[in-house]
């Protein structure tokens, strides 16, 4: 069976590089693109079957998001900084770190906290059978609708948040937060999927998911607010919840002394890209599905 498996994993491979010439690779992404859009309808059918459970959701974020807020509110009055953060610096922190979850949220949560389901009830033996890419499909194969509204709001809070600091970003800041939100995506993404994966061996992995989904509330915080220790030194370079939204904020708000920081941010996006990759290369080599 895992040499049957294996067998899939290349045939999935050889069908979806579709070659190496750039015509090829046009009709590898058109592919995958059109895909990607029969999900999309799909989703979105399936959230308009449930309109009240749809917009209950949204409104749950929004006044969490609402107190997040309320709650840095409280606290700048009874201090003027935190470590070197002002209050409205802290605040377009939570913007960006909400805007970021959200995202992830609405392309990925649902996706990956659902592997190790598709595990033990052998589900993912119908997926690997497809002739596409078995974790794209797995990746992609629901959107949080809702989640989007979410994102927007949290825009809007880093709006008001920029006008309060007199910010008057330039298209290069703009673009360069853009794609640090990217990288920080990309990590929570590689990291949750490298969680989930867990699965194929323990068969249940929910509670290792969540457990790391509870952990982005660190990213709210300035990274100026933890003193140098074990706890910094771990959410900055193993789990980088420090860097996923201080990063883009320090970006935007000319607060970047040296840009290592942003090279971190992107380098270690890759490796946990790549070591996501590798070890869900390997957990299919194991996989015996449901049946065996």
């Amino acid at each position: 069976m895992k040499t049957e498996l294996g067998g899939f994993c290349n045939r999935q491979t050889a069908a979806g590089q579709g070659g190496v010439g750039p015509r090829s690779r046009l009709s590898w992404l058109g592919r995958y693109g059109r895909i990607y859009g029969a999900l999309w309808r799909n989703s979105v059918v399936r959230e308009m079957g449930f309109k009240a459970n749809f917009l209950l959701w949204i409104v749950v974020e929004l006044l969490w998001f609402a107190l997040q807020l309320c709650f840095i509110a409280v606290i700048y009055q009874h201090t003027e900084r935190i470590g070197t953060w002002t209050q409205w610096q802290v605040v377009m922190l939570v913007g960006a770190s909400h805007f970021i979850q959200q995202l992830f949220t609405a392309l990925f949560l649902s996706n990956c906290s659902q592997l190790s389901e598709l595990v033990r009830t052998g589900r993912l033996d119908f997926l690997l059978l497809l002739p596409v890419n078995t974790r794209f499909v797995i990746s992609f194969r629901q959107v949080d609708l809702g989640a989007f509204v979410n994102a927007a709001s949290a825009v809007a809070v880093m709006v008001y948040a920029g006008r309060q600091l007199g910010l008057t970003p330039t298209w290069a800041p703009l673009l360069g937060f853009v794609l640090l939100c990217g990288a920080g995506i990309l990590i929570h993404y590689s990291l949750m999927f490298l969680l989930a994966t867990v699965s194929f061996w323990t068969v249940r992995a929910q509670g290792i998911v969540w457990g790391y989904y509870n952990l982005f509330n660190i990213a709210r915080l300035p990274d100026a607010a933890f003193r140098p220790g074990v706890f910094k030194v771990v959410f900055t370079f193993v789990l980088p919840m420090l860097l996923v939204s201080n990063v883009p904020v320090k970006l935007l708000t000319d607060r970047l002394s040296t840009p290592w920081e942003l090279a971190l941010l992107v380098c270690l996006g890759a490796a946990c890209f790549w070591v996501s990759e590798w070890v869900w290369r390997r957990s299919i080599l194991h996989y015996t599905s449901a049946s065996s």
